[in-house]
């Protein structure tokens, strides 16, 4: 069921690195979108890193970070590791496995100019670069970061008072949290909680068969303006 356009939705996620249309997807279904910036940094996770497609299938792109022996880092203060050439081998993979899409001249420039400066946190990265591809994708929403509003409490609870500081009436969630939401807390609040049931669209691709659940980059290269209607014409939010 579509998220009526009268409801206060929000939605709260974790930063990641050129994410996947997923992310983009929760971003233009809510009203209010948060970066879970100060929660623990899982390091096989997307935060510094995702995939595009090669000739022989995804290709990762990883950021390399260095966590300074500290305990479970959280998101914000995850520091690049500068001593690695990683934004001259991101640029290259780029301009090689897109080398024949039809929009790579149209966005290159800008993803090189942004890859090149020298960053030293992986926050201050992630948040650029979806920044620059919600854009590309005409979606607007200002990206609040959790550290800021700094409200306390535990998993479900802490997420639940994101709800209420912004007057919320749905929390539009990714299926990942089944496992741990207390659905039930958020109902005693009269707040709805949304499912996001994203059925990954399939659209022109490089290199045979399609491959699903890359970056968005992928998307944007091969589609250019028609990519924000095929990143929205799948989606499904369900309420619990």
């Amino acid at each position: 069921m579509p998220v009526p356009d009268s409801a206060k939705t929000i939605a709260v996620l974790q930063p990641g690195y050129l994410p996947w249309l997923g992310f983009f997807d929760q971003m233009a279904n809510s009203d209010v979108f948060v970066i879970y910036d100060d929660v623990q940094f899982d390091k096989h996770g997307w935060r510094n890193r995702n995939r595009i497609k090669s000739l022989a299938g995804p290709h990762w792109l990883t950021v390399p970070v260095l966590h300074s022996g500290k305990h479970s880092p959280a998101n914000n203060a995850i520091q690049i590791d500068n001593t690695q050439s990683w934004a001259r081998k991101h640029l290259g993979s780029i301009r090689q496995f897109y080398n024949h899409a039809p929009y790579l001249a149209r966005y290159l420039p800008e993803i090189e100019e942004l890859l090149q400066r020298r960053w030293t946190l992986l926050i201050d990265l992630d948040l650029a670069l979806i920044q620059l591809l919600a854009r590309w994708l005409g979606i607007e929403r200002p990206l609040l970061r959790a550290s800021v509003l700094a409200l306390p409490g535990g998993q479900s609870e802490r997420l639940l008072k994101h709800c209420l500081h912004f007057a919320a009436t749905r929390y539009l969630s990714g299926s990942a949290a089944r496992d741990y939401l207390d659905v039930a807390l958020f109902a005693r609040h009269g707040i709805e909680v949304v499912w996001q049931d994203y059925r990954h669209p399939v659209y022109p691709q490089l290199h045979g068969p399609f491959v699903s659940h890359l970056s968005a980059l992928d998307l944007l290269l091969n589609c250019g303006e028609q990519s924000r209607s095929v990143l929205l014409s799948n989606t499904s939010p369900s309420i619990s």
